[in-house]
């Protein structure tokens, strides 16, 4: 039986979920700077959202050794601020009449493969998909008139908007794998009170 009572926490920056989440901050920081007014309030509510979910994965992660429970509930704090930042850019897409990529759409897959690690490196993603859209829109014409600038700036917008999403499955799916697994971990192991009594015993009985 151990006998740390107050075991190792913090170590937030190793977690992937920290790391994806902090990408889906600094994506959307750059994704509302460029397509919303600065000063509307859904602009700041979407970098709020984003902000906690980092926040709250860092802070979970440092009261992990004193308070299983509290770990457990930041780091739900931290999903449900996500789950807000989706559905957001989901409004985003919808109320301009922007397509939602499905599932199985391939251009999701094409950013997860690049496990992508800064907001230059999905930027770059962006265009690259970009390029690709304006090469279908032309249907091998050789004219790059034909595409407007108005639906390549739509492209664009419509490019990041969903790529951001992707990086929010992404982080929600480790996220719900992480609660699972510190609900797994305070079912056997208990928090602070549950060691101490353990620790208290043992000591009683010469351990």
């Amino acid at each position: 039986m151990s006998n740390v009572i107050i075991p190792k926490q913090g170590g937030y920056r190793k977690l992937k979920s920290f790391q994806i989440a902090q990408l889906v901050y600094d994506v959307t920081v750059r994704f509302c700077n460029r397509y919303m007014d600065k000063r509307s309030r859904t602009h700041d509510q979407m970098v709020q959202a984003a902000r906690s979910g980092v926040q709250n994965i860092a802070e979970g992660s440092q009261v992990s050794g004193t308070s299983r429970k509290m770990e457990i509930k930041l780091t739900n704090v931290a999903r449900a601020s996500l789950e807000e930042l989706r559905l957001d850019y989901e409004d985003f897409l919808r109320q301009r009449g922007l397509p939602l990529w499905s599932r199985e759409d391939s251009r999701r897959a094409s950013l997860i493969e690049r496990r992508c690690r800064t907001a230059d490196e999905v930027a770059e993603w962006v265009r690259d998909m970009h390029k690709d859209y304006g090469q279908n829109r032309q249907g091998g014409q050789s004219n790059k008139s034909t595409v407007s600038i108005k639906s390549a700036g739509e492209s664009f917008s419509e490019i990041a908007a969903n790529g951001a999403l992707v990086l929010i499955t992404v982080a929600c799916s480790l996220l719900d794998r992480q609660v699972r697994a510190q609900a797994e971990s305070f079912e056997k192991e208990g928090g602070i009170t549950e060691r101490l009594y353990r620790a208290r015993s043992e000591k009683r009985r010469g351990v």
